[in-house]
């Protein structure tokens, strides 16, 4: 089920009440209009500490019930942080917290083309810093009373060149990880071959909304997005495909998956070059 803007609105402002939270912000796939009926309504509650948890619990129990929960911050881990799963209305509302003064740093830090991914579980690539930045670009501000989220995001349009020429160099990994995974075929070892491939798509994936001056906030639907961007490299999804169908314990058949892997990055390299120009 999808919550009206209204009732959005009327969330957003009895969340803005809570002492520590500095705006919210609807993100996800509803912001961006690329969601189904069955897609989650994503709130990010951007607060600086200390953030009155015990008051968000009451705000999350009027809205869902008397079995609903809020974390403290961190609880989900270091870069997710914290938030809570909630039904309210008969959908699935997720409350996501965002400490500011960390989004901040952040874009700060991809304005001088700075980034990193995190080792954070649930994120098999690690948490990309920079869809901190990218989650304030693509969302829709619901409440910002003092006006701070409005500017933090306004310093992000453009897309920051310096991020998108950091993310292109990246690809060097993208070309290690094909000789380390190579490595892999003397004893057919097809797990560690997979692991390769997977961050080497990840790596490919980021540089080309990099070079495309497009955010990409999330793992899941990344060659997907990636697939779709103007000047990606010919059939990048099927490709990715392929390459993953062929690991399996045949030797012949690792070392294939390995060459289309070869192929993909050196076609993205040439697919950065032409898209920054």
């Amino acid at each position: 089920m999808t919550l009206s803007d209204t009732r959005l609105a009327e969330i957003a402002a009895e969340v803005g009440r809570v002492p520590g939270v500095i705006g919210v912000v609807l993100g996800g796939s509803r912001a961006r209009g690329t969601h189904t009926p069955e897609s989650d309504t994503d709130l990010g509650i951007y607060y600086r500490a200390p953030l009155d948890v015990d008051r968000l619990g009451a705000v999350a129990r009027s809205l869902s019930g008397a079995s609903a929960r809020v974390t403290e911050p961190g609880g989900w881990g270091p870069w997710v942080d914290g938030g809570g799963w909630l039904e309210v209305d008969g959908g699935a509302l997720d409350f996501i917290y965002r400490d500011l003064d960390r989004v901040r740093g952040v874009c700060a830090d991809v304005g001088q083309g700075r980034y990193a991914f995190h080792q954070q579980g649930g994120h098999p690539l690690g948490f990309a810093d920079h869809a901190y930045a990218g989650e304030l670009a693509l969302g829709r501000i619901l409440s910002d009373p003092t006006g701070e989220l409005a500017r933090l995001r306004s310093s992000l349009q453009p897309y920051p060149p310096a991020l998108s020429q950091a993310l292109v160099a990246g690809l060097w990994e993208a070309d290690f990880l094909v000789a380390v995974a190579r490595k892999g075929l003397p004893r057919t070892d097809t797990a560690f071959v997979a692991g390769c491939l997977f961050r080497l798509v990840g790596v490919c994936a980021h540089a080309l909304h990099g070079a495309a001056g497009r955010w990409l906030i999330n793992e899941k639907g990344a060659v997907a997005a990636t697939n779709a961007l103007p000047g990606a490299p010919e059939r990048f999804a099927e490709r990715v495909d392929q390459a993953f169908a062929a690991v399996e314990g045949d030797p012949l058949r690792l070392r294939l998956a390995i060459d289309i892997a070869a192929d993909l990055v050196l076609d993205t390299t040439d697919a950065c070059t032409m898209m920054v120009r």
